[in-house]
């Protein structure tokens, strides 16, 4: 499965075609779908631009993406910076009216167990992220954890051994724990083609899409979400002891 991360905590000064509108993610959420992706991941924003929880902005996202595609599943991050942040995540999901399919909830957040138990007990699905080997430690300890939808291996770290080492770290955690939940493995900047590449040979899902990174695998800016999906099927096709070099151009962008 690959999964789009179509804005999160990006902006325009970022990428000009970041998507932040209802009707801009939409659009790009069509297109990331039509280059292939399966599922979507995104930030909904207020007027002004800013990432939030709030009732109204989540169901105006969800709901311009679902009159263009009715049956893909959406989720949405609970990171704790985005307003009305913290605690106050609880208090704003207590008042969604239109829910996601999923949310992702970091586990190096304090309350992230009362943020897991409440999405749960709303019916909506729970994508755990562990950004650390101890974050992976907390996670198999939970009630839980077996509920999950999926596991997120979100590796930060920009030296890409570094975070090839810790991804693999987080993994024997995982299997010594036997949740038999589903992993998905993605990376941040310089680590994208490199984690993907690794997901992919391990056969675990990936996501991919200006969140994570605006770079193809060539290293020239992509010029949209569309077209970091095409190469991250494209580069699926390429047997994994080649660079990401070596993946061809990607015509029709």
């Amino acid at each position: 499965m690959l999964q789009a991360c179509l804005n999160g905590s990006r902006d325009s000064a970022f990428h000009a075609y970041t998507p932040l509108t209802p009707a801009r993610l939409a659009a790009d959420a069509a297109a990331v779908i039509a280059a292939g992706a399966s599922e979507l991941h995104l930030h909904p924003r207020d007027p002004s631009g800013a990432e939030t929880l709030e009732a109204a902005h989540v169901a105006a996202a969800i709901e311009a993406i679902r009159a263009k595609l009715p049956d893909v599943p959406i989720g949405l991050s609970t990171h704790a910076g985005i307003a009305p942040g913290g605690p106050g995540r609880l208090t704003a999901m207590k008042a969604w009216q239109v829910l996601p399919d999923y949310v992702s909830v970091n586990l190096i957040e304090d309350d992230a167990p009362e943020v897991i138990a409440l999405a749960l007990s709303r019916g909506i699905g729970v994508e755990a992220g562990l950004w650390s080997v101890a974050d992976a430690e907390r996670f198999v300890t939970l009630p839980e954890a077996k509920q999950c939808l999926r596991i997120l291996i979100e590796i930060n770290e920009q030296d890409v051994e570094e975070g090839l080492q810790i991804a693999a770290a987080i993994r024997k955690v995982l299997a010594r724990a036997s949740l038999d939940v589903p992993v998905l493995q993605h990376g941040l900047d310089a680590g994208v083609w490199p984690l993907y590449q690794d997901a992919l040979m391990r056969g675990l899902d990936g996501r991919i899409g200006l969140e994570d990174g605006k770079h193809l695998p060539d290293g020239s800016e992509a010029p949209d979400n569309a077209a970091l999906i095409k190469a991250a099927f494209r580069l699926a096709r390429v047997p994994p002891n080649l660079p990401p070099d070596a993946v061809p151009p990607i015509a029709g962008n």
